[in-house]
């Protein structure tokens, strides 16, 4: 398993309570990237009718059994709203089309609304509240899954970064790395955003590129903001293609007290420089919010790179081209949500089990993530 954060924990968890034998690779350690510098969402509310929906249905059933010690797991729901009157139009058709794929999505009206979060403004044109939206903390939790694969036999080898790849016979034998030649029966590249260029380095290039994302943090506050609140454009910030900014009010506290104010998407490449007017914008749309944010200090901001791809699918499964090469990748700001979904889905198809997900979505050789020509 190449890659340490969420998605390398909970597949490297899975596959080893399957019995089979694991070592962990990272170039640095546990959850020190994309892992570290997330919200913790697992949310089924941002995805509409489709194969990514469903694997956050499954991953949500699944995480409370996953869910240890360290990981702040949190069943809050979370509250989509709108404030223009498009807006409510558009969310009010996405929660119906999400009911019936099965979403608990239910409207609230003024008072509703009030009583679960006294706090937020009133200029609200709509708003749905999804019960089953949930919170980790995000590095505890890809911790607990790693000790958890520990304990069943997994090894980790950390300050370990992957150079190159030994191919014989259209097979991949073994990857040369920092700390030594591994050999395995098979490889699992869960890199996350670098992925695309591990990929190339085990000569099956796969078009993963990284997707940059600010946080605020604020002090800690008494009881201000009790679920996951975002405003409805979200969404469109999620499933949206340009390089440009996207930026949408999101908010959500933490155990700690700390009010988490986010979100913002745009293509960087692998520049980590935080932005002050990026900061800016996603402070205004949080006040739009919650005003009673105003004057509240932050106490900090963070950015990280997330694995975007093209179709806005993971990819999970085998490498055509390359035996004994498989993916779990792509996720980009789904990783946490979708990490148990995807380690029981990936550990289904080694191991020979019938998968409860379809897996087709995912496939590796599909347009948008194998480059022209390589397939």
């Amino acid at each position: 398993m190449i890659g340490a954060g969420i998605i390398g924990t909970a597949c490297a968890r899975e596959l080893a309570l399957a019995g089979v034998r694991v070592t962990l690779v990272d170039r640095a350690g546990a959850a020190g990237a994309t892992t570290a510098h997330g919200e913790g969402n697992v949310l089924v509310s941002d995805k509409g009718p489709g194969p990514e929906l469903r694997l956050a249905q499954f991953s949500r059933r699944l995480w409370p059994e996953v869910a240890g010690d360290g990981t702040e797991w949190q069943a809050k729901g979370g509250i989509v709203v709108a404030t223009t009157e498009e807006g409510a139009r558009e969310l009010t058709a996405f929660a119906a089309a999400q009911r019936a794929a099965g979403v608990r999505a239910e409207p609230l009206d003024p008072a509703g609304l009030a009583s679960a979060e006294p706090y937020l403004t009133r200029d609200v044109t709509a708003a749905v509240h999804y019960p089953d939206d949930a919170q980790v903390q995000p590095a505890g939790a890809a911790h607990a899954l790693l000790d958890a694969a520990l304990g069943e036999g997994a090894t980790l080898l950390p300050g370990c970064e992957v150079l190159g790849a030994e191919v014989s016979g259209g097979r991949l034998r073994a990857v040369r790395t920092t700390g030594g030649t591994l050999t395995a029966d098979l490889f699992v590249n869960a890199a996350g955003p670098w992925a695309g260029a591990l990929s190339r380095s085990l000569g099956a290039p796969i078009d993963v590129r990284p997707r940059r994302g600010e946080i605020l943090v604020t002090t800690p506050l008494p009881p201000t903001v009790f679920h996951k609140v975002y405003d409805a454009d979200y969404v469109g910030a999620v499933g949206g293609d340009t390089a440009e900014l996207q930026a949408s009010a999101v908010v959500e506290s933490t155990p700690a007290g700390t009010v988490l104010l986010g979100s913002s998407r745009r293509a960087a490449g692998f520049d980590e420089r935080l932005r002050p007017e990026i900061l800016s914008v996603i402070a205004e749309r949080a006040l739009r919010l919650f005003p009673c944010l105003s004057g509240v200090p932050v106490m900090r901001a963070y950015g990280g790179f997330r694995p975007y791809v093209a179709d806005h699918l993971p990819i999970i499964g085998p490498d055509p081209r390359v035996d004994g090469l498989w993916h779990a990748t792509g996720h980009e700001g789904a990783g946490i949500g979708l990490a148990p979904g995807t380690a029981r889905l990936l550990t289904d198809l080694i191991t020979g089990r019938t998968p409860e997900v379809d897996a087709a979505p995912f496939r590796v050789d599909r347009p948008a993530v194998l480059p022209r020509g390589t397939a």
